[in-house]
């Protein structure tokens, strides 16, 4: 009896054990269920590995030749497809439109006067660079193609660079680089300069004089896809690849001379204050290729425009390859892409060449961001936005993607909020330091709708209708009856942007007329 006693006493503890080990099962694997929701369905999910990012860049791209966008006279079946699957911002731009201080703004994340960075001067070095974020994160950091950093081979935060920097190649004293040295080795008592145009040439009509495996582009591209079938496949990478095209020389090879339309290729607009300031200014593209103005002859428009159409299709091409590199890495959805360029190019709207202008064809670029499945974005592909994004925001929307925190000192932000649904800028403000002509030294904002332009040198003002007038023909500052209004308005706003720069730019609440040029901010480091 009191045995039977012992092992009922023995089979109930047995049992309260597992009931209890039961209920601590159910429960412990109930709270995994609900940690595991919590992780897929966070926007910030991603995979055992870091996103990678494919920065993909080329020089003097503007913003309206690319056919997703409408341009119908140059080929870009690869971007098209990139805008089909992510989102194209038809309103990004260039705050200071050309090359070393547009690049600044994409390596610091911040605008002009907090980089003090306000026209064409070697960049320096910063405290903080969106490259060395990424190394310092465990990142594999890699850049190819053009950097135009000073001394070439600073590598500005990237871990290995490999450089195709056709500006230095023409100027004695400078480091040759590696698309030189390779061009030498393959093609051994030849000119690399034979075609004989120069880094600002405008003029077009011509082709590339050696096989197309020794062009630039294509080297650019090929030594992108080398990185992606030999990376360390379980680290994260940031892989930017920069294209010297389209920007001149024009020599895209001889298989892209017949791709373009030539009926669908556009005459220059010319607004009625340019013909006032440059209509005068006959010239030919022959015995002054590197004019920043003129009126030319339209068969030398004509030629140059088609060679820049061809240069960015070819551009266009060897892009296709560095993302078909990717999809066969199995990376894709994994890989978070981003295509721009550093500022626009005016292919003779106005009158007017290369960059360093206030106008549209100078300061606004491509922008387009293909997001990977793996950040798990609730968002459309195939986008087409219209808000105001700029090169600064580069680097936070990588930051943003691979879970980086983004450095106060950045005044970018992360694109994709936009794809999130969050405010965003409602205006967008640009500039550049004196250079050219010399009068030519400017501030300008926009907010979509209008764009008012300050020339810091004379005091003269600009104000277009950017909905009613996308190509800046007509002046409402100058016309029969201006809206006074609404230039006071614009004016104010340029004020109150100015105005923390001190009296040399804002003085009884007045715009200054400056008496001297100023090249840089008072934030500039003094470092080079």
């Amino acid at each position: 009896m009191q045995n039977n006693r012992y092992w009922k006493l023995i089979f109930v503890v047995t049992g309260i054990f597992i009931l209890l080990g039961l209920f601590s099962f159910i429960i412990d694997n109930s709270i995994k269920r609900v940690s595991s929701m919590r992780v897929m369905h966070s926007p910030n999910y991603q995979n055992k590995k870091k996103i990678n990012i494919l920065f993909l860049m080329a020089d003097q791209h503007r913003g309206d030749c690319i056919g997703a966008a409408g341009a119908e006279y140059v080929s870009t079946p690869n971007l098209n497809k990139l805008a089909k699957d992510g989102i194209l911002f038809t309103r990004a731009y260039s705050s200071v439109p050309s090359c070393t201080p547009a690049r600044t703004s994409i390596l610091t994340g911040m605008s002009p006067w907090k980089s003090g960075q306000i026209g064409y001067t070697n960049i320096p070095n910063y405290p903080i660079e969106g490259p060395a974020l990424f190394t310092a994160n465990g990142y594999i950091t890699h850049a190819v193609g053009k950097n135009h950093f000073f001394p070439m081979r600073n590598k500005h935060g990237y871990q290995e660079v490999e450089l195709e920097e056709g500006w230095y190649t023409t100027n004695n004293g400078h480091d040759v680089c590696d698309y030189t040295l390779f061009f030498q080795k393959n093609a051994p008592g030849k000119d690399i300069n034979q075609i004989g145009l120069s880094y600002n040439d405008l003029r077009g009509g011509r082709v590339f004089p050696f096989e197309e495996y020794l062009h630039p582009t294509y080297w650019t591209a090929d030594r992108a896809v080398h990185f992606l079938n030999n990376h360390p496949k379980d680290e994260p990478w940031l892989l930017k690849v920069s294209f010297q095209r389209p920007h001149s020389p024009l020599d895209p090879p001889k298989r892209f001379l017949n791709i373009i339309d030539t009926t669908k290729i556009q005459m220059p607009g010319i607004g009625e204050w340019a013909e006032k300031k440059f209509g005068k200014n006959k010239s030919s593209m022959e015995t002054n290729p590197n004019a920043s103005n003129g009126v030319f002859p339209e068969r030398e428009i004509k030629e140059s425009r088609r060679s820049y159409y061809e240069a960015i299709s070819y551009v266009d091409d060897q892009l296709g390859r560095v993302i078909e590199a990717l999809k066969e890495s199995g990376e894709l959805e994994n890989t978070l892409i981003l295509y721009t360029s550093d500022h626009g190019d005016m292919m003779g709207d106005h009158y007017l060449w290369r960059k360093c202008r206030p106008y549209e064809g100078s300061t606004r670029i491509p922008m387009i961001v293909r997001w990977p499945a793996s950040l798990l974005l609730k968002a459309k592909r195939g986008q087409i936005s219209t808000e105001l994004v700029e090169l600064r925001d580069v680097f936070p929307t990588f930051l943003d993607a691979s879970g980086i925190k983004i450095p106060e000192v950045m005044d970018g932000r992360s694109m994709l909020e936009i794809l999130k649904g969050n405010k965003w800028r409602t205006q967008m403000e640009m500039e550049h330091a004196q250079i050219y002509e010399p009068d030519n030294a400017w501030v300008a904002l926009t907010d979509k709708r209008y764009k008012y332009i300050y020339f810091t040198l004379t005091g003269a003002e600009q104000l277009f209708d950017l909905k009613m007038d996308p190509k800046e023909l007509n002046e409402l500052n100058t016309s029969a009856h201006p809206p006074k209004k609404i230039l006071a308005e614009y004016r104010k706003k340029m004020v109150a942007y100015l105005k923390e720069r001190g009296e040399d730019w804002v003085k009884n609440d007045q715009l200054v007329i400056q008496t001297k040029p100023i090249y840089t901010g008072i934030n500039r480091p003094k470092t080079e």
